[in-house]
């Protein structure tokens, strides 16, 4: 799922007033204190929680959504067969038991008694059934569509057949595999496979729009299952989520009101959990990160998930270039070796992250009972790296050793979202780049707009994220294929070029339906090797995820990939 790397510096003074909450502006017209923020031990107020994750999340469509910010809205105020516990482990949730058959490849669901949606209509295995088949349809044309491929009726041009089937009375769905799925109960815990109200998705879809407007904003359509409800949305500003009264759990959610700020600002969220307006903030100014983990209230917890840069395959600067498309990859790969990672990490993440040399995370399982990551695709010596890249270049014509120079001059683009955070990242590699004379310019564009430049493949090189969804190494390589909607360096999009994708795909397609646990392994390093050797893909390090929760709040927990749950907070 993409992350989005929220700001880290604000070098600008600002004021946000927090509407939803109720509470004076904050300004943040601040430096390091020094001091870790004061611990407060109590809350009058027992039944609010102030939180904030980051700006105004793209989707909030369970079926749209591609961020974990987005996500984490997703899993707080829908639910799906399964679900996360505290212990990280699944645990049935609209399900109250599951069967699956001895081949593995069907899967019975029993329904929880007296299921409801938020405006009380009775929930039941049918709405399983339509929301599938809605999230799966070429007309929604979700990014996640691929996720799909696991069921045998499936296809890109008609969506899903009747691989998922709903007893006469609701009371079971009944599922069929194409194969042995180790992660399927997995994408049942997952915001892409919940349940959508039929009625009011279709009360706001009009002619052309397949999708609806139901999710745009709080109101009659907006109808969920989970713990709370979209009571309110001021765009950019906050929203404030109420508990839902019908959700099957509701008598554990003492916890009713959910105030969220929406800012890409870090600092202007840090200074108002600083000053008691937020409980929760879900990531931490640069400038303040070595006092932050002063602090009791100073969480840090294991992603998994890499940060990363992808060049576009199709994109004209090779052409301009004078490069051919084995020379195209030379080059990628002198620049994935110009980057100095652990800078990176030193004065911008300043988490002890780790420096990345794969594209599945380290601590991934293989889904055999080991850790996929068995080899480094570069060294961390960068020194040595730096002086392998001006050889890569001297190779293709572009650097000449002996005068220690470039024999042309050489520009492009780095695409950002426009958090500082990144931005910095950015910098970084331009001056990491500027070092043997490479002209990188840094273009930043808002989230939601970033999002959709980047699907569109209008970019040279631009900055990635990814935490797993679940995890099971083919989450990081099947959406790099050609038919994926979050294939973003555009991969067998283009037929006039000698890349064979297609057998990329076809490595996805066994890997899907073999049953050998060893042997699907295998093929999964297989698959990770043809991907990095475009150097299309240049992993910069692995995610960790820290944040900050007053000492007074019990029962927040997250996952390794990256989701927090808020329904069982308590305020002491």
């Amino acid at each position: 799922m993409k992350k989005k790397l929220v700001s880290l510096v604000l070098v600008a003074a600002m004021a946000l007033s927090m509407v939803a909450c109720g509470n004076k502006a904050a300004s943040t017209e601040s430096s390091s204190t020094g001091e870790a923020p004061a611990v407060a031990t109590t809350k009058e107020d027992k039944t609010t929680l102030n939180i904030w994750m980051s700006s105004e999340p793209a989707h909030i469509d369970p079926a749209l959504n591609s961020s974990v910010d987005g996500g984490c809205l997703a899993v707080n105020s829908f639910e799906g067969l399964m679900r996360y516990n505290e212990a990280g482990e699944l645990e049935p949730a609209c399900a109250e038991s599951y069967e699956v058959s001895d081949d593995g490849l069907t899967y019975t669901f029993t329904m929880r008694d007296g299921l409801k949606w938020s405006n009380g209509d009775d929930l039941d295995a049918t709405d399983f059934v339509y929301s599938w088949k809605r999230a799966a349809s070429p007309e929604v044309a979700a990014d996640y569509s691929y996720l799909c491929e696991i069921f045998p009726s499936f296809t890109y041009e008609d969506g899903l057949g009747d691989d998922v089937v709903a007893s006469e009375d609701g009371k079971t769905l009944t599922v069929t595999l194409g194969a042995v799925c180790p992660y399927f109960l997995d994408l049942c815990a997952f915001p892409f496979f919940f349940p959508v109200n039929q009625e009011a998705v279709e009360a706001s879809m009009s002619d052309g729009d397949p999708v609806g407007t139901w999710a745009n904003d709080a109101g009659d359509n907006f109808v969920c299952n989970g713990a709370y409800v979209l009571k309110s949305w001021n765009h950019d500003s906050d929203m404030t989520y109420v508990k839902n009264e019908n959700y099957w759990d509701a008598d554990s959610v003492t916890v009713t009101t959910l105030n969220v700020m929406l800012t890409a600002e870090t600092t202007a969220a840090y200074t108002a959990y600083t000053t008691g307006d937020l409980d929760f903030i879900d990531d931490i100014p640069v400038e303040e990160m070595e006092t932050a983990k002063t602090s009791s209230e100073y969480v840090v917890l294991d992603n998994l998930g890499t940060y990363y840069a992808s060049f576009n395959y199709n994109t004209d600067l090779y052409d301009e270039l004078g490069l051919d498309e084995e020379q195209a990859k030379v080059f990628r790969h002198a620049i994935a070796l110009l980057i100095d990672r652990q800078y990176i990490i030193d004065t911008v993440g300043q988490n002890n992250q780790e420096v990345a040399t794969s594209f599945v995370p380290a601590g991934c399982s293989d889904g055999n009972g080991g850790e996929f990551k068995n080899k480094d695709y570069y060294s961390t010596d960068y020194e040595a790296n730096v002086e392998e890249a001006k050889s890569l270049l001297e190779s293709i014509g572009l650097y000449d050793t002996a005068s220690d120079a470039l024999t042309q001059d050489i520009s492009l683009t780095y695409l950002t979202n426009n958090s500082e955070g990144n931005v910095k990242i950015g910098e970084c590699i331009q001056a990491d780049l500027a070092t043997v004379g490479i002209n990188l310019s840094i273009d930043q564009e808002e989230w939601n707009v970033f999002q959709e430049t980047r699907k569109a493949g209008k970019y040279d090189f631009a900055r990635e994220g990814w935490i797993m969804d679940y995890n099971d190494p083919i989450n990081m390589l099947e959406m790099y294929t050609t038919s994926s909607g979050n294939n973003n360096p555009q991969f067998g999009k283009d037929s006039s070029k000698d890349l064979d994708w297609a057998k990329y795909d076809q490595m996805i397609s066994d890997i899907r339906s073999e049953a050998d646990l060893a042997a699907r392994a295998e093929l999964m390093h297989e698959a990770e090797d043809y991907l990095m050797d475009t150097w299309c893909i240049i992993p910069i390090y692995y995610y960790n995820d820290p944040y900050m929760i007053k000492d007074y709040v019990d029962g927040v927990y997250g996952t390794v990939e990256g989701m927090k749950y808020f329904y069982h907070a308590t305020i002491n």
